[in-house]
């Protein structure tokens, strides 16, 4: 019997994850320290207050593609999916898909922010007091099985990776995703993708460098995480975030910049930042249907149905897996 509790898969359960990641990324040139540990419980709070911006068009461009696209993906998937959700946070879009699929199996949430994951499926637990909700605990950057689950085992996989996420990924890093995903998935798997679209910079701009300053906590409670967790010193007064739209490379480029020469402890650690000195932290890809295209093919996926939203400022996709059919 499943007892409730997040499934811990892969390295995403071991403690010294953060420690490690943080210190080597401190001690290289460029400094840079992994996206994902943005997402602690904290930080996945303030994305949550992210995406209910003015500025921040994604999420609310996306949830109205959803609601329009829902029943033409349960035509596509077909009944009785489990439905797994890669990097699922608050799980909000995913009720789009819990009420119009057609009988879910199981829903599997994964998650790197075991907070944010016990909370939202306690949450969905009880709405959908039917469902098989099993959270899983784990980077789906590295995942090499999916929990087998009793009474839906032999249910088909209908995978979720909404938000442009992909976009978070670089070019090498998404092929390892969808390749990985199209293993998990299975014979008869499909993916449902969200991805944001080139456009206007100016438009970028705003959307990651938002006036009521959120964004800038965001980034910035990463330098707060690091003082919590790991004995750190940072003030993040004496940082700034540093968000701009790179249009040779087609990404969103996210640091956190010094604004004065400073010595920094971290896990015991000395770390000098001079004026200007940055750690990188997130790109955020934007792409057109061609890279979409390809990017599919290169892990062996075929893009079947996409839908935009009037301006074709947001993308969805269903992906099938190549020489499969959808539905």
């Amino acid at each position: 019997m499943y007892s409730g509790l997040p499934v811990k898969i892969g390295r995403a359960a071991e403690g010294d994850t953060f420690e490690a990641a943080v210190l080597a990324g401190l001690a290289r040139r460029p400094r840079a320290v992994p996206a994902k540990f943005l997402y602690d419980a904290q930080g996945s709070a303030l994305f949550d207050a992210i995406c209910e911006l003015p500025e921040y068009y994604l999420t609310r461009t996306e949830i109205a593609i959803l609601r329009d696209c829902v029943p033409d993906i349960a035509a596509l998937a077909g009944p009785g999916r489990q439905l797994v959700e890669f990097g699922s946070g608050s799980s909000t879009k995913t009720r789009l898909l819990l009420d119009g699929l057609h009988k879910v199996a199981a829903y599997l949430p994964i998650d790197i922010s075991v907070e944010h994951l016990e909370a939202s499926s306690r949450r969905l637990r009880r709405d959908y007091p039917l469902l098989p909700v099993v959270p899983v605990y784990a980077d789906y950057m590295d995942m090499p099985v999916l929990p087998w689950l009793p009474g839906a085992a032999d249910a088909p996989r209908l995978g979720f990776f909404p938000g442009s996420t992909i976009g978070n990924l670089d070019r090498h890093e998404a092929r390892e995703f969808l390749h990985n995903a199209r293993r998990l998935l299975g014979r008869g798997g499909a993916l449902v993708l969200g991805a944001d679209l080139k456009k206007d910079p100016e438009m970028l701009h705003a959307a990651y460098n938002d006036s009521a300053g959120v964004t800038a906590a965001f980034s910035l409670n990463l330098l707060l995480r690091m003082n919590r967790e790991l004995d750190a010193n940072f003030d993040a007064r004496a940082f700034a975030h540093d968000a701009f739209y790179n249009s040779g490379e087609g990404r969103i480029e996210i640091y956190i910049r010094s604004l004065c020469p400073q010595w920094v402890r971290v896990a015991g650690r000395p770390f000098f930042f001079d004026t200007g000195e940055r750690i990188h932290t997130e790109y955020s890809y934007k792409y057109d249907l061609g890279d979409i295209d390809a990017l599919s093919a290169s892990a062996g996926f075929v893009r079947a149905r996409t839908w935009t939203d009037p301006h074709r400022l947001f993308s969805v996709h269903y992906l099938t897996a190549a020489g499969d059919e959808p539905g």
